[in-house]
């Protein structure tokens, strides 16, 4: 599985597409992959010692290691590099219903989640997320904990498990409640949309 990189911006002070304007801000130009000038914006944002961009807003995914939720990811990457954004990969895990206040010894639904999210990293990023991914594994309904993670998200991607024919149709119960409560824009991603 390959991920696109996020572009590179072109933001040192003196550059023929950035200047430092009067007030602080860097006025930053974008360009089609030729050389054109496409577009101009200003922008506050802090730079850190190598001019790169500091990502200020999120796009938060939710992982399970299932096709569809590495579909999500795909696209939550894609749509990361286009809008300059983090991306916040979350796996969510609770303890099954009956079995309360049970002592695991050799089971833990949170190494689990864990593993998982190791995984998606390993694979999808050939070992070391890069520093604009954010993993976070949490405790928690899947649809409560990514629905609270929304607030303040530029978007929030999900995967649906499409089953083909009707079923394929539907939604599942997490990107159900998602796309209902979420505190930002949704989109749902099934496995074969990669």
């Amino acid at each position: 599985m390959t991920f696109p990189t996020a572009p590179e911006t072109h933001d040192r002070t003196g550059h023929p597409i950035g200047e430092e304007e009067p007030d602080g801000r860097v006025s930053r130009f974008g360009v089609d992959g030729t050389g054109v000038t496409t577009d101009e914006y200003n922008t506050a944002l802090a730079f850190d010692e190598q001019a790169n961009l500091v990502r200020t807003t999120r796009i938060v995914v939710g992982l399970d290691g299932s096709p569809s939720s590495l579909a999500a990811l795909r696209k939550a990457v894609t749509l990361a590099a286009g809008s300059n954004s983090a991306v916040q990969g979350v796996v969510a895990w609770q303890i099954p219903n009956g079995y309360g206040g049970y002592n695991f010894t050799d089971w833990s639904p949170e190494t689990d989640a864990l593993q998982i999210m190791n995984k998606i990293v390993k694979d999808a990023f050939e070992g070391t997320a890069p520093e604009w991914f954010t993993p976070v594994v949490r405790q928690g309904n899947a649809a409560a904990v990514l629905v609270e993670l929304s607030k303040g998200a530029e978007m929030l991607v999900v995967g649906s498990r499409g089953h083909g024919g009707f079923a394929g149709l539907l939604l599942g119960s997490v990107s159900t409640a998602c796309a209902e409560h979420a505190h930002c824009p949704v989109l749902v991603m099934h496995d074969d949309d990669a």
